[in-house]
């Protein structure tokens, strides 16, 4: 296929305002990534859109298996809360009040 350009499930990006950590979800535009490396702002960075990823989850959360994971960047953890927060993907497992660690599915779409 001759206009193929790239699979698409690891994005180069420039790191926003603040920078890039690797390993931490981070809402470039409408692609939620979890960068592969630390970069500074402005810093070429890449990222991966797709896959299983364990994150901090909010500990009162109690998900359903597959149930809708929404980013909170203002203290970066995985929650089921939708309001202010990133659709990020779906949790993996269910988890139980006290839990402070999921494994999240990353959705790979624009938001």
């Amino acid at each position: 296929m001759k206009n193929f350009v790239q699979k698409g499930d690891v994005v180069t990006f420039t790191a926003p305002t603040g920078g890039a950590a690797s390993g931490i979800p981070l809402v470039v535009g409408s692609l939620v990534v979890i960068p592969a490396f630390s970069a500074a702002e402005g810093y070429e960075c890449e990222g991966v859109t797709t896959g299983v990823f364990s994150l901090p989850k909010l500990s009162t959360d109690t998900p359903a298996q597959f149930a809708k994971a929404y980013w909170d960047a203002t203290n970066g953890e995985v929650t089921t809360t939708a309001t202010d927060n990133t659709l990020i993907g779906v949790f993996m497992h269910a988890h139980a009040a006290g839990t402070t660690e999921a494994d999240i599915r990353l959705n790979g779409v624009g938001i």
